[in-house]
């Protein structure tokens, strides 16, 4: 942040009084701007013994599919914001039995929400920000062509804790990769 939203002057990089981080601060009308992780919420919809997998109309890994799920909207709850993302992408109706998994992806400041949800009715259809949708089976999930980390790992725990009919909740820390250099 180069210019402050509130008064226009321009703002310093600097660790304010009492706080322990780097922040943009105003100095002229004292101003500190928080910058905070996006959080994103999403269904793992289940239909019988299949879920609704959603191919991507939109970048980032457009042609890839993804559970449904999106950027959370302010006055909404997490929960709210999956079955919205929800309807949006496949429009279909969910109800949520839990909060299944809890993603943090700090190296790009996001917190992924996925829910354990079950498709009301089996009726869905693509939204504006999907090309297809459709109902899989384990054996036919696309595994090659996730568009996103969170959910093959959403779909590999769902899988699993389905097979020993015991869902838990999980937390996980997806970290940036470290990228190797030209000569390893």
């Amino acid at each position: 942040m180069k210019f402050c939203p509130e008064c226009g002057s321009q703002t310093q990089s600097s660790i304010p009084e009492g706080d322990n981080r780097y922040r943009d601060v105003c100095h002229s009308c004292d101003l500190i701007h928080y910058q905070n992780p996006r959080i994103i919420a999403g269904c793992i919809p289940v239909w019988e013994d299949k879920v609704l997998l959603c191919k991507r109309a939109i970048n980032p890994r457009k042609g890839y599919w993804t559970l449904p799920a999106g950027f959370m909207e302010l006055g909404e709850t997490t929960e709210q914001a999956a079955h919205r993302e929800t309807l949006e992408e496949a429009q279909a109706i969910v109800k949520s039995d839990q909060l299944y998994a809890v993603f943090n992806l700090p190296h790009i400041n996001q917190v992924y929400m996925m829910y354990r949800s079950a498709l009301l009715k089996p009726e869905f259809a693509s939204g504006v920000e999907s090309l297809e949708t459709r109902l899989f089976a384990e054996h036919q999930i696309p595994w090659d062509e996730l568009a996103f980390e969170t959910m093959r790992l959403s779909l590999e725990y769902f899988f699993q804790d389905r097979a020993n009919n015991n869902f838990v909740f999980r937390t996980t820390d997806i970290v940036k990769p470290l990228r190797r250099s030209s000569g390893s």
